[in-house]
């Protein structure tokens, strides 16, 4: 490992440059994740099962229908489309992550529960007037790029049945997203991103004119390439998000705050929920 590919590795990149890897796809990775959604003592990749009954009892509140057709985005090991089916509703579940979408088909069966998962990048939604309601929740839509949220939502939109909502969760602009430059390194001999010896440094960096923040994460295992693993957090205000989804033809936008108990990754003045009809 050269020591000139450590420093251009950590260098400050460009804004909305990609990382050399992704988590979802690594299958030691994906494991780990998919331990931290299913497990009740932490909220880093899922909120908790009360917090989620509470979440589908409102959403189905604001969307109410004895039998809606619902599509859920991100929707990992199934946590909120199996509380949704379980109601009665026609669920289909889409996640990037293989590992995910097939503990979720498992638990599916199991259970009896009719539920459609598929294995897909929710980017390549190609849909047309078929679902009352599209949810992603855990703030999904705040690591988008721009180009990735205005191809989303374009095919969300089509997706949507004339009338069908669009749900959603987002960081709004209480959440300190401006606090970067923090460095960090750890050195283990197995842990999250790798099951053998690796080194991960991690930075999260600022980027004023686009108001986004890069959570950076650089890992060495000794092989010869470095892995580049990078998240950008966009905050939003209600106004923001109105304008956005008003672009996209949506309508009727509302937005909600202080649903949700605080978690182990921000309080819950941090967040805004937000739903808006095609």
């Amino acid at each position: 490992m050269k020591v000139h590919s450590i420093i251009e590795a950590t260098k400050r990149p460009a804004v909305y440059s990609k990382g050399t890897a992704q988590m979802w796809v690594d299958k030691y990775i994906s494991d780990r994740l998919l331990e931290v959604h299913l497990n009740p003592e932490i909220e880093l990749a899922s909120r908790n099962g009360a917090t989620i009954e509470k979440t589908v009892r409102w959403i189905l509140d604001k969307v109410p229908g004895d039998r809606l057709e619902i599509l859920d985005l991100g929707c990992g090991p199934g946590l909120y489309a199996e509380k949704m089916a379980v109601k009665g509703h026609t669920v289909t579940g889409m996640d990037f992550s293989a590992n995910s979408i097939s503990y979720a088909r498992g638990s599916a069966d199991c259970k009896g529960l009719g539920i459609t998962y598929l294995h897909q990048d929710y980017l390549e939604l190609d849909d047309e007037n078929r679902y009352d309601l599209i949810m992603m929740i855990f703030t999904d839509f705040g690591v988008l790029i721009p180009e990735e949220r205005e191809r989303l939502l374009k095919n969300i939109h089509r997706a949507l049945k004339p009338g069908g909502r669009f749900l959603f969760d987002v960081l709004n602009e209480n959440f300190p997203v401006k606090e970067a430059g923090a460095k960090n390194w750890e050195s283990v001999e197995k842990g999250f991103w790798r099951d053998k010896p690796y080194l991960a440094l991690t930075e999260s960096i600022y980027y004023e004119e686009q108001q986004v923040t890069l959570s950076q994460h650089v890992i060495i295992d000794g092989s010869e390439e470095v892995d580049i693993y990078r998240f950008w957090i966009h905050t939003f205000s209600h106004g923001g998000l109105e304008g956005i989804l008003s672009s996209h033809n949506f309508r009727d936008t509302e937005c909600y705050d202080r649903l949700i108990p605080d978690c182990d990754m921000y309080r819950s003045e941090d967040v805004t929920f937000c739903i808006s009809k095609k």
